[in-house]
């Protein structure tokens, strides 16, 4: 009988079945994304405090009686906001600094937007020089303006007047200004403009009637700012004016205190009186805030 060797192979072994790509990627973790909720609230809780209490501590002085040392504003008074506005004259700083700050206002939005266009339009041969000269001149603190600004409007006879003041500030205010809304009209295409010259209009109609309602946020912000900018600024105030009846909030301010004593009442009350405006603003213009700077973050 005759016998043959069979081989017998080892049983095929499966390959692994190759996963079917699902055309989405992997989610990778981060080390936040597994981070508990007390890390990120501790944070914020601790900043928020640290920024609510002297705000609260203002109002504290400001409505609790003369003399009183509680730690609640209670019963409430306004004998202190009646002091600084009427014995202090907060009325009369009050009315000056919402002049110049309108003023201010209206004078930087409207040279800058010509000054802007310019920028942003037109080519010419020293554009990058003069884009440089604008931010180097943002280095230069106020306080080495005071004396070419005092020589020149005592010379035009402006010392003690507002418009002294409304001047300083918008040449001050200018620059930055002038580069931000360069900034918005170069996000508005070029084509809107011939579009507008094909149909008629001149230069000037096509910015009124195209561009200009596009600048809206960002004229907006650059008008807030000016106007926040030229209501704080103590300095051109203290060395421009001299008669009280010409002077604005923060000069008031700073003569509630004198080298003896501090009324803390009036001075939280004039504080509260110079802040309240500002928040007033902000708080309308929010969302044109946010919506003109993320215009002009991003070119179009």
């Amino acid at each position: 009988m005759i016998t043959k060797d069979i081989e017998i192979s080892p049983p095929a072994v499966a390959a692994p079945a190759a996963e079917e790509p699902t055309g989405r990627p992997r989610k990778t973790r981060r080390a936040w994304d597994e981070a508990p909720r007390w890390q990120i609230y501790l944070p914020l809780g601790i900043y928020l405090l640290f920024t609510l209490i002297p705000f609260y501590w203002i109002l504290l002085f400001a409505l609790r009686k003369p003399g009183s040392t509680s730690l609640v504003p209670w019963p409430m008074t306004f004998e202190h906001f009646e002091k600084v506005w009427n014995e202090r004259s907060f009325g009369t700083y009050f009315e000056n600094s919402v002049y110049v700050g309108i003023a201010t206002l209206v004078m930087t939005t409207l040279v800058a937007l010509a000054g802007g266009y310019a920028l942003a339009r037109f080519d010419f041969k020293i554009k990058r020089v003069f884009m440089l000269a604008l931010l180097c001149s943002q280095f230069v603190p106020g306080a080495l303006l005071l004396v070419p600004l005092f020589q020149i409007f005592a010379e035009l006879q402006m010392i003690n007047s507002l418009g002294s003041v409304i001047i300083a500030e918008t040449v001050f205010q200018l620059p930055l200004s002038m580069i931000l809304i360069s900034g918005f009209i170069r996000n508005v295409p070029y084509s809107l403009e011939e579009a507008a010259w094909v149909d008629g209009c001149n230069r000037f109609t096509a910015f009124r009637v195209v561009v200009l309602p596009l600048l809206r946020p960002g004229l907006i912000a650059v008008g807030s700012f000016a106007f926040v900018h030229s209501w704080n600024h103590f300095l051109f105030a203290l060395m421009f004016l001299s008669n009280q009846d010409k002077q604005t909030i923060p000069v008031g301010l700073n003569s509630l205190m004198s080298a003896d004593s501090v009324d803390l009442g009036a001075l939280a009350a004039g504080g509260i009186i110079a802040a309240l405006p500002v928040v007033i603003v902000f708080a309308f213009i929010q969302k044109w805030l946010i919506t003109g700077f993320s215009a002009g973050a991003v070119k179009g």
